[in-house]
């Protein structure tokens, strides 16, 4: 299927944008630990494959207009992990379990050999965590502005359930969007990728309409999930690169520390005047450093840390 009928395209979205959403794609579930895990794939089953992870809060429609670009030369994927977009909600959630989701719509997704992980924020850090668990069955990941670090006073003291608010039900799907928000804010976004990516993230409900995600979620990371992922950093078990936007969080010292901890192999690659969101501010600028990537790999020996 293509874009529903139901969901319009806003009327400034470009050639490009239109064309990316246009291109069919299916919808799949994969039961894992006894929830059923969502996910949308796009090209021929069978080829090399890409697996999207979205960040907190978000679903697998946030990577829809950069994913779909590459169903002519892969199979893509893109997952909600559990607690997110149409995936099954848990009692509580983990980001080892989260990785697990990950291999197991890589293998529902009938994607030959292994796939790259590409992971965005809190998606990055479950990308890192199965790099290290499950690595050996990938191609490499990439990781998009995630700031992995060790615990601090000062990230701990960042609440990420006040960040998210808390559950409501908006009447109409206008006036939600009115209050459609990152976490964080940045100063810039594309007006016609807001619009499909938010339309895309509302459930009905009784009374009217409501974000998809699992509120409990942010509750249970409340300390902070920069330093979940940060024991995997060591043992990643394949190629890995780090994509760090200009404005976005994972600053040069974090990269570099970052780029310490995973034995000075990774390449840290700036996208210049992209925000945290990059899909949502600067997507073509993020579709060509994972273009990029792909390509140098093709022709490229890997380098791993020496004992």
């Amino acid at each position: 299927m293509a874009v529903p009928a139901g969901i319009p395209i806003h009327p400034d979205a470009p050639g490009w944008f239109r064309r990316a959403l246009e291109v069919p794609f299916e919808d799949g579930t994969v039961e894992v630990d006894g929830a059923a895990i969502h996910f949308l794939a796009w090209g021929e089953a069978g080829k090399r494959g890409l697996v999207f992870v979205h960040g907190g809060g978000a679903h697998a429609h946030w990577w829809t207009h950069v994913a779909a670009r590459f169903s002519d030369s892969f199979r893509v994927v893109a997952i909600d992990l559990s607690g997110h977009g149409d995936s099954d909600r848990r009692e509580a959630y983990s980001l080892e379990q989260w990785t697990d989701e990950v291999t197991a719509v890589a293998a529902a997704g009938r994607i030959a050999d292994g796939p790259v992980v590409i992971g965005h924020s809190m998606g990055g850090f479950v990308t890192i965590a199965t790099a290290s668990r499950h690595g050996e069955g990938l191609s490499g990941v990439i990781v998009c502005d995630s700031p992995v670090s060790k615990p601090s006073p000062e990230i701990n003291s960042f609440h990420l359930k006040e960040a998210f608010g808390r559950p409501r039900i908006y009447p109409t799907v206008d006036e939600a969007l009115e209050r459609f928000r990152t976490v964080p804010r940045q100063e810039h976004y594309l007006d016609y990728v807001m619009d499909h990516v938010g339309r895309r993230s509302l459930a009905a409900t009784e009374g009217g309409f409501q974000w998809k995600f699992d509120y409990r979620i942010f509750e249970q990371f409340a300390s902070g999930l920069r330093s979940v992922a940060y024991p995997y950093l060591s043992s990643v078990k394949c190629r890995l690169a780090l994509l760090r936007s200009e404005c976005g969080l994972l600053t040069e010292n974090i990269g570099r520390s970052m780029y310490e901890a995973m034995g000075k192999v990774t390449p840290v690659i700036e996208l210049p005047e992209a925000g945290h969101h990059s899909m949502l501010d600067q997507p073509l600028v993020l579709l060509t450093a994972i273009r990029s990537l792909l390509a140098d790999w093709d022709h490229s020996e890997p380098k791993f840390p020496v004992d």
